[in-house]
């Protein structure tokens, strides 16, 4: 497998993007005659070929179910599949492979630990606090639970930047709040939420936490213990990783204690017509078959990013947030939504007169690639009075020169608008 470049130290110069880049075989191709400037990392991020080689090689060469057959191929996949398991232990350096539960993205862990700790958990007249930032994948699982339940959700405010208010943070947390969701990097929004501090709070009304990770794990180290989470959960194709594969780690004495989500094949010890006896976690958490080859892949690109460097990572994706706040700063008539002290590779703005996404089509024609809407955040739109902004998220491939084009690009659209 080809390693990454990179240089010695964690400044933004320790990266070697243009290096970094040849990994990627799609960046390299053209949109509408144009260079791809790939700029919705996001919604998801391209995979380098490292990943794109780990699974085409799974399916050339090993493929074959796991779990169930003691032949060879099914060996094969099997160790591979649970070394997959064993790299993102390491990554979110959780104590035990057991704690990690392969699941098909962020959305389906968290209807994972609604379904199964909510249910056990939850009753009339206790509460699920939530912020106001958050993705609709933590707000929709935590509604449908309440009004089965009887129990309320909550919503913490945020000010004008897109930061929590702490002050409002903790009026809302209380002897009734069971859960904190809370999502540890805004998608639409860049916030970096103190999640330590929400978590130490928390617990100290007795509730428990989950963290939404999506857009974190791949610009930043994450320690799910020093972050004092409960549940943490990722999706794999925000990290360079396939789509379908994603990741809820939860403490032990909380997985072993939850029930079944679902019934099927291989997460169980014993089943007869009169009583199934459970497997214990995380295979309790797995029926079926899973998505071995996404599992495999997933772990390829856990070890590409780890060999990356991710101080590196994130000291040049800061770099390029502060670059690209610099630049379109520039533009008249662009305003920022989000600007909160602590953020992370997301900058997302409105044009004056402009809708996002007449602007983000105009941008595709010159190559640009960035998301325009609501983001699956349309409460955090309602607040800020906008129907949906312009979303450039940034990854450790992206340059200074594709910022550039991104400037060139949206004063091309007021031009038009003009």
């Amino acid at each position: 497998m080809r390693q990454p470049a990179q240089t010695a130290g964690s400044t933004p110069d320790a990266l070697d993007v243009q290096s970094v880049r040849a990994d990627f075989p799609i960046l390299s191709r053209t949109v509408h005659g144009k260079p791809l400037v790939y700029l919705d990392n996001g919604a998801s991020t391209q995979k380098p070929q490292a990943v794109i080689d780990a699974v085409r090689r799974f399916y050339e060469h090993d493929y074959a179910n796991i779990h169930r057959a003691v032949h060879e191929l099914s060996q094969a996949a099997t160790e591979a599949y649970e070394n997959a398991r064993r790299t993102v232990q390491r990554f979110l350096r959780a104590e035990s492979e057991q704690e990690i539960v392969f699941v098909r993205g962020t959305t389906e862990g968290i209807n994972l630990v609604a379904g199964s700790w909510g249910r056990a958990n939850l009753g009339p007249g206790d509460e699920v606090l939530i912020t106001a930032m958050e993705h609709h994948s933590n707000i929709v699982p935590w509604q449908m639970l309440c009004a089965e339940r009887g129990a309320r959700l909550v919503v913490a405010p945020m000010d004008q930047t897109g930061a929590l208010i702490w002050p409002e943070f903790e009026k809302r947390l209380n002897s009734r709040t069971k859960l904190l969701g809370v999502v540890h990097v805004s998608n639409a929004l860049g916030t970096v939420n103190p999640v330590r501090r929400m978590a130490d709070a928390a617990h100290a009304v007795g509730a428990r936490v989950l963290v939404d990770g999506a857009q974190a794990v791949a610009h930043a180290q994450v320690d799910v213990n020093a972050l004092g989470a409960d549940f943490y959960v990722f999706s794999g194709h925000k990290i360079f990783g396939p789509t379908g594969v994603g990741v809820l780690w939860g403490k032990a004495d909380l997985l072993e204690a939850m029930p079944p989500w679902q019934g099927g094949g291989d997460m169980i010890r014993s089943v007869s017509f009169e009583k199934t006896e459970y497997a214990p976690a995380p295979a309790k958490f797995e029926a079926g078959t899973p998505h071995i080859a996404g599992g495999i892949g997933l772990a390829a690109a856990l070890d590409y990013v780890t060999a990356l460097g991710l101080p590196a990572i994130a000291a040049w994706e800061h770099e390029l947030v502060r670059y690209a706040h610099e630049r379109l700063a520039e533009i008249p008539g662009l305003r920022f939504i989000g600007t909160a002290p602590r953020k992370a590779a997301v900058v997302s703005f409105v044009l004056d007169g402009i809708h996002a996404t007449d602007a983000g089509m105009i941008l595709d024609q010159e190559g640009i690639a960035v998301r325009a809407g609501h983001h699956c955040a349309e409460p955090v739109m309602r607040f800020f009075g906008v129907p949906g902004t312009i979303r450039a998220s940034f990854a450790f491939y992206n340059t200074r020169d594709e910022v550039d084009a991104l400037v060139a690009g949206v004063r091309k659209v007021q031009k038009l608008f003009a």
